[in-house]
């Protein structure tokens, strides 16, 4: 087919359902009784069947609580199988999932739930203190706590009582999401996305599963990883999910090998860690036949190998513009990969022709890749690389990476509440990443580097202008610039703090890193403090960070 007519284009995007929910709907009649949710920290089993009655009821005692369509549910747990039932449920109620990161406390915490302005906030019983130490912060919130008591109030189980589901017809352009993505040279932003969005996020993904394939997932569901990319995903395919509450390097391959995963998402220091264990002689004895690898790790032949596994899939993905750019990797032959008895799920020719039927890049692993390939574009939307006009980059020129969708509501409808920063990431009609990336003389678009001030750690996506903020609140502290500097495993970043100490104080390291444990989460505080007299300035007071970061390249300290 042409991807040039917007209704053909449509007619491929809902050729499997045009939302999650509608998906869900058609598997609780015709897969009622197949596993929907394995939650390996239980052993809990949870069939289709039963995974849509609960969120039916979750959907109708939200609407008897004064849940209303196109309200948001804030929802800040550590539990993914109680965020996964809610997600689903929100939706059925026509409200709009808001996941908030389990880490977060004071500032960070009540920032974004103050912006998110949420009708209702469904939290841990054991997070519950995190919000009351912040509630005279925050406007007047409806509260449901998980595994909470008779005298919180509202409960998890209060909403998992009978209910019958609101008569609510789901739209592909209604809100389902609310993700906050990092800030640069702001507070993070709240990322609107419709439930088409969640389509187009997973389409290509999909093609390389079926409903054989078991996903495993340990990303959290504030993530849109593992909300969308694992668990929206699977559940749309009819497929299983293996649902765990983290990542860990030590029980990844039991975990894999006993609940029968066929795909997985590993990010950035996950490769690393894994080839880091003693080799065995049964290392290639698992199921595990396709991993998607955010970024591409130059080590990604070595591990496909060492593992037995057949594909791996990398490109780009953000939560504005979905994954908008995808490769396939073939990094084994059939047959030399995963184990015949373990090998589930499509075949390596339908998993090639399914790329390769949308346009999209198929290659062999053995091959020399360009460091940072994202391949080429879904055939929903157009990819550019522009430079500082907004015009194309010539071929080998670095620009910034830069997209628009095909079909209406595919990529994100706005940054809450924020209408200048929406428009200044759609100015000429092209969305903005904030991303440098450049074409290749073979036509396929690689990756080059953040623009801004983004950093990436575990996995997290962060603002330098946070971490800078929280800095500043220490009194000894006048001044703080934040900068990304290479980490010491893998292709994510480690953080690095450059700090003018104020008037007639003095620079105690281990003070302030006492106040980053005290203010900041774990994936936030910074790896080096590095106290200098005077943070460096343009003639227009804009800090200049490169100098910052050549600094400690060359080992000063002082």
């Amino acid at each position: 087919m042409t991807y040039d007519d917007p209704r053909a284009l449509v007619g491929l995007l809902e050729s499997d359902f045009a939302t999650a929910v509608d998906a869900l709907d058609h598997h609780a009649v015709h897969r009622a009784g197949h596993v929907a949710i394995h939650y390996g920290e239980t052993g809990e089993d949870v069939t289709y069947l039963q995974f849509a009655e609960r969120t039916d009821r979750i959907a109708g005692n939200l609407r008897s609580l004064g849940v209303a369509p196109g309200d948001r549910v804030s929802v800040l747990t550590t539990a993914p199988l109680a965020a996964t039932l809610l997600m689903y449920g929100i939706w059925k109620a026509g409200a709009v999932y808001a996941p908030v990161n389990f880490q977060y406390a004071g500032d960070l915490l009540a920032y974004q739930l103050a912006d998110t302005g949420p009708r209702m906030l469904v939290v841990d019983a054991a997070l519950r203190p995190t919000v009351d130490a912040i509630a005279d912060r925050l406007p007047d919130i409806a509260t449901v706590v998980i595994d909470g008591s008779a005298d919180d109030g509202t409960t998890f189980e209060d909403l998992l009582a009978p209910a019958a589901r609101p008569d609510h017809q789901v739209g592909y352009d209604d809100a389902a999401n609310v993700i906050y993505t990092s800030g640069t040279t702001g507070p993070s932003k709240g990322v609107v996305q419709s439930h088409r969005w969640i389509n187009g996020y997973t389409w290509v993904g999909r093609r390389a599963m079926n409903q054989d394939d078991v996903v495993y997932n340990d990303l959290p569901l504030y993530h849109v990883g593992g909300a969308h990319f694992n668990v929206a995903k699977a559940l749309w395919v009819g497929a299983t999910v293996s649902l765990w509450n983290r990542f860990s390097p030590q029980d990844f391959w039991r975990r894999v090998t006993t609940t029968g995963c066929t795909t997985a998402v590993l990010l950035d220091v996950m490769t690393p860690w894994l080839l880091k264990a003693e080799p065995r002689d049964d290392d290639r004895r698992n199921p595990l036949k396709l991993v998607h690898m955010q970024p591409l790790p130059a080590e990604h032949h070595e591990f496909a190998r060492r593992f037995g596994i057949d594909f791996t899939t990398s490109g780009f993905g953000q939560s504005e513009s979905g994954a908008s750019l995808m490769t396939l990797i073939e990094q084994t032959a059939e047959g030399e990969g995963t184990p015949a008895d373990l090998y589930r799920g499509k075949s390596h020719a339908e998993l090639r022709q399914g790329f390769l039927d949308h346009g999209l890049l198929v290659v062999d692993g053995a091959d020399a890749l360009p460091h940072g390939i994202m391949g080429r574009p879904a055939p929903f939307v157009d990819v550019a690389v522009l430079d500082e006009h907004d015009m194309p980059c010539a071929p080998g020129q670095v620009g910034e990476l830069a997209m628009r969708p095909k079909v209406p509501d595919l990529l994100f409808a706005e940054y809450l509440a924020k209408p200048a920063a929406t428009v200044k990431a759609w100015r000429n009609l092209w969305f903005h990443t904030g991303d440098a990336a450049m074409i290749d003389d073979n036509g396929l678009f690689v990756y080059v580097d953040r623009l801004g001030d983004r950093i990436r750690v575990r996995g997290e996506n962060i603002s330098s202008f946070h971490v800078e903020e929280l800095l500043a609140k220490h009194p000894a502290v006048q001044l703080a610039a934040v900068v990304a500097v290479a980490g010491a495993e893998g292709d994510e970043d480690d953080i690095a703090a450059f700090v003018e100490i104020a008037p007639g104080a003095a620079f105690d390291e281990q003070e302030l890193r006492r106040h980053c444990e005290q203010v900041m989460p774990k994936f936030m505080r910074p790896r080096h403090l590095v106290a200098v007299d005077q943070i460096p300035r343009t003639p227009t007071n804009k800090i200049e960070k490169y100098k910052l970061r050549q600094h400690l390249l060359e080992g000063s300290t002082s």
